[in-house]
């Protein structure tokens, strides 16, 4: 029996190659393959190609290898093998319960649809931002990445180079822009660092004809932690100077230069520049407590005195102020929810590095114990590679009874979620 899920899903992409017309195979088998393999000299080897998905689409295959049902779920952002014509009643695979996920994406879904009262004509594309921003907090970009993608293929690329810009054609770029840089962020915790220096690259010359100039030094910021993350300080410092910069052309946003100021921070500490580093943090905390001059721009994601205490902890643990360091991961803790999942799970997992460098193993586990628990339906690379550095950090300590069951139940986990990396 022939696919026709698939099929259809598949022919509601829009074509790169010819406008107007739907995805080809080769061109969706190539976005599968993408998926598959981030590393470009792996993909000629890949047996996903046009000619697979045909025996797909045909039903010649009815239940493809794990890999690739997760892969095809999550360039065409379904939730269940189901909803690709995959009625195989083996277990799914994936670390997220499927219920709660299809929730969350629908809920998206109608908030997109809904808009939001009060904000300018383009409000279906402001209310996919806050939706998308908002499901993210809670199951990762390594699920909605794909989602976003394809949105802003399906819903924002029409608007950008169509006639009709719904009246205002600067916020149709500054919308895309703002998507963009999300899609960013979301490549970014799903491990493709390159995926994300593109988006953000992209997302800034976007924001170049919506004109928002908040948003702009936000993109900044964006590109100043990722610089930070891939080891690049003194490129993390540039973009922090352009951003601050740029914001002094203006009305003053608090929390947007606090952000600035707390990434050249980290900059400052990888180059082992302590003062530099101490004076841009304190310089930030005062900012943050200011009243800001211009009222935010709804693209513009919050930072707050949780963000600017998980940038400190960062920059503390960098440079050896371990006792520092504590308090601030604690006081993440203490200000972030249950519900912000992965960032009172980054809090959570510096407290657990500075713990294990203190000689106290047994506490480490078991708040890493807590961040097992708590992200077991998230999906993101930046958590499991941070359990993955625990693992090695605790080997010298397997020694012990604690230390050694925690191991194990780590091993575990990991096994589990790592799949879905692993291609």
């Amino acid at each position: 029996m022939k696919n026709d899920k698939l099929r259809e899903k598949r022919e509601r992409l829009p074509s790169s190659r010819q406008p107007g017309e739907p995805m080809s195979r080769a061109e969706f088998a190539a976005l599968v393959t993408e998926h598959l393999y981030p590393d470009q000299k792996d993909r000629r080897s890949s047996a996903f190609n046009h000619n697979y998905l045909g025996k797909l689409e045909n039903g010649r295959i009815s239940w493809p290898k794990t890999q690739y049902r997760a892969a095809l779920r999550a360039v065409l952002g379904v939730a269940t093998d189901e909803e690709l014509g995959f009625v195989d009643p083996g277990a799914d695979t994936t670390t997220v319960d499927p219920v709660r996920r299809r929730d969350l994406l629908g809920s998206v879904g109608t908030v997109i649809g809904a808009g939001v009262v009060g904000t300018p004509p383009m409000s279906p594309l402001a209310s996919a931002v806050k939706s998308f921003r908002a499901a993210d907090r809670q199951v990762g970009g390594g699920h909605l990445y794909a989602t976003v993608v394809k949105y802003l293929q399906t819903e924002v690329a029409p608007h950008m180079f169509g006639v009709d810009h719904g009246g205002d054609g600067r916020l149709v770029f500054t919308a895309a822009a703002a998507l963009t840089e999300m899609a960013g962020w979301m490549a970014h915790d799903a491990g493709r660092d390159q995926a994300a220096e593109r988006h953000f690259a992209r997302a800034f010359d976007l924001v170049k004809l919506g004109r928002d100039r908040q948003l702009a030094v936000h993109i900044l910021a964006s590109q100043s932690h990722l610089a930070n993350h891939r080891g690049k300080p003194v490129d993390a410092i540039q973009y922090a100077r352009r951003g601050r910069e740029a914001l002094a052309h203006g009305p003053g946003l608090a929390e947007l230069e606090a952000r600035l100021l707390a990434m050249q921070a980290r900059g400052a500490a990888a180059l082992r520049r302590s003062n530099e580093c101490a004076q841009l943090l304190t310089k930030a905390e005062q900012v943050l407590e200011a009243q800001p001059a211009e009222k935010r721009s709804l693209w513009v994601s919050h930072f707050d005195e949780g963000s600017l205490a998980n940038e400190t902890a960062r920059c503390l643990r960098q440079l050896g102020d371990l006792a520092q360091a504590e308090r601030q991961a604690k006081r993440v803790i203490e200000l972030r929810p249950e519900d912000r999942t992965r960032s009172r799970a980054f809090g959570q997992l510096i407290l657990v590095t500075v713990l294990i460098t203190q000689g106290r193993p047994d506490e480490a586990c078991a708040i890493a114990q807590e961040v097992l628990d708590s992200t077991q339906q998230l999906s993101s690379y930046l958590v499991i590679q941070q359990l993955l550095d625990l693992k090695r950090l605790l080997e010298p300590y397997q020694g012990t009874r604690v230390v050694a069951e925690f191991l194990s139940r780590l091993d575990v986990a990991l096994r589990e979620r790592v799949r879905l990396y692993q291609r």
